[in-house]
């Protein structure tokens, strides 16, 4: 029912015209000697063939998760489509107006965030049959490392070990991507397109202001809409990415300040690139969730560390022995309880 077309338009056109360039890099070799240096680190064992890294532009990288998106609004907006078969004669307009507004504000979001991103292991979550694959924007790389001052090659492969790190998380954790999997789909069939009937006759209702304003802060537009039940699923989800995430950025840290000749000073000037937004981004990016994201790096990465420095890298591995295993949100802020509760694992590592 979405109009994938026009969001693909729309997503090219927002992710503008920047030409692919020459990293001028061996990208392969260097998936292949990261994937070496973070098995030895973290002890994670890849499973299956070592993936091909493709350098592509931002419009390839827009139409990658127009597909990953396909998964997930498919089937919210086909239970959209049966409410619609009330509606008579209008029937056929609201579907169509649907289907160009959703497609509109997809392709909007995935142009914006194409600017934006570096690198990314794109691998789908609800459908097990189609192959991971690694990408890396060419034209963000080359922007970041010129906007930042910093070494273009060690740059590279710093952000090469980034997402290195989450192709040995879900390919050696067994379990991670079909338990991320089954949250997302448990999330994704509460969400309902529903319309109140207010005092108008046919607008929402609204919750209180308070609870506009609590709900904005936690998680953006999409807190606004959430039930008990969706913001339950989400912090599971939350907590889950937040280590994810995080142990990706301890090992970048970790192993990058180790085999990078000019690692010195990347962090800081990643902290700083990601805080450096003007006025009406923050906002965009607040209303699009994104700031959640950041936190999700943030408060992760310090969880990471953390039990890194009480436990080592053995102690955090245990994060990785069953979805019991993953610290709540509430313990994510408080390493030492999520020591105490995993226990003889860590404490042995100590």
């Amino acid at each position: 029912m979405v109009d994938w077309s026009l969001a693909s338009h729309i997503a090219r056109f927002a992710a503008g015209s920047a030409p692919l360039p020459d990293l001028g890099q061996d990208v392969r070799g260097m998936a292949v000697s990261a994937e070496r240096q973070l098995t030895a680190y973290t002890g994670l064992q890849p499973a299956g063939v070592s993936l091909e890294p493709e350098v592509v532009d931002r419009g390839e990288w827009a139409e990658a998760n127009l597909r990953a998106m396909r998964e997930l609004l498919d089937p919210v907006v086909e239970r959209l489509a049966g409410r619609y078969a009330s509606a008579g004669p209008l029937a056929g307009a609201l579907r169509a107006g649907t289907a160009a507004t959703v497609a509109a504000e997809v392709g909007l979001i995935m142009g914006y965030m194409s600017q934006r991103v570096l690198g990314q292991y794109e691998v789908s979550l609800l459908q097990p049959e189609p192959t991971p694959r690694l990408l890396l924007v060419g034209p963000n790389l080359v922007s970041a490392a010129t906007d930042m001052g910093i070494d273009r090659a060690s740059f590279l492969g710093w952000v090469v070990l980034h997402e290195m790190t989450h192709v040995l998380q879900f390919s050696g954790v067994s379990w991670l991507r079909p338990h991320l999997g089954s949250l997302l789909r448990e999330y994704m069939d509460t969400v309902e397109v529903r319309i109140d009937r207010g005092a108008a006759g046919g607008l929402p209702l609204l919750p209180k202001p308070a609870k506009l304003v609590e709900h904005f802060r936690e998680g953006g537009l999409a807190a606004l809409v959430q039930t008990r039940e969706q913001r339950r699923l989400m912090g599971r989800m939350q907590a889950l990415m937040a280590v994810v995430e995080g142990y990706a950025e301890h090992t970048m840290d970790a192993v990058g300040e180790e085999v990078l000749p000019a690692y010195a000073g990347m962090r800081e000037a990643m902290d700083r690139r990601r805080g450096e937004r003007s006025a009406p981004e923050r906002v965009l990016q607040r209303l699009l969730g994104f700031e959640m994201k950041l936190r999700q790096y943030e408060l992760g990465k310090r969880f990471c560390d953390s039990v890194v420095d009480r436990a080592g890298v053995e102690g955090l591995n245990a994060v990785w022995e069953s979805p019991a295993a993953v610290p709540t949100l509430h313990e994510l802020q408080r390493p030492d309880h999520w020591l105490a509760r995993v226990g003889p694992r860590a404490s042995a590592a100590a």
